[in-house]
């Protein structure tokens, strides 16, 4: 499936454009994850960018989101693989935490591009361009900041050897090279 296909799929199901561009966001990430951990780009970018499809049909709910995904993604003939990233990056909806680093980054990549929006979203101008790493690490440890981005999630980038402070520089780098799409 290529990008375009996947983003008329994408928007199928979601009408949301806040959650369109988390999900862009969420691809951008996952490409410079795939990148550095020498695995393929395209891929990684497509399982960001169709992570969250069911979220609307599941009316956010934690327990059930990713269920109609894994369905709608194998009806449309998406690599088991990247069904499965899908899937474990709700691990509540699952009952059980997935450690292959290709989930792990999925978890983790889509849960720091909230993080990084509510930074850009305090800044005057609301750019990512005028975003330093720093305020994302110093807004990291006010837990009040940006709640629903939880820290702990956004920690298990560790578990794939990359530190937080170069998780949050390659995040926010690859939110950058979209911020035309996320307006940004």
């Amino acid at each position: 499936m290529t990008r375009n296909e996947a983003l008329d799929l994408l928007r199928k199901y979601v009408k949301n454009e806040n959650l369109i561009k988390h999900s862009i966001a969420a691809e951008a990430v996952m490409k410079k994850l795939a990148l550095k951990l020498n695995e393929d780009p395209e891929k990684w970018g497509l399982c960001g960018l169709l992570h969250d499809i069911d979220v609307e049909l599941t009316a956010q709910d934690i327990k059930t989101h990713t269920h109609k995904a894994v369905e709608i993604l194998k009806e449309n003939g998406i690599s088991q693989d990247i069904i499965e990233a899908v899937k474990m990056h709700n691990p509540v909806a699952w009952e059980k935490v997935s450690e292959e680093p290709f989930h792990i980054a999925l978890r983790a990549g889509e849960t720091v591009t909230g993080l990084i929006i509510a930074t850009a979203l305090v800044y005057p101008d609301k750019k990512l361009s005028s975003v330093k790493p720093e305020s994302v690490i110093k807004r990291f440890k006010d837990k009040r900041f940006a709640a629903g981005a939880d820290r702990s999630v956004i920690m298990e980038c560790e578990k794939i050897n990359i530190p937080l402070k170069d998780f949050i520089d390659l995040s926010l780098n690859a939110m950058r090279e979209v911020s035309s799409e996320l307006g940004l």
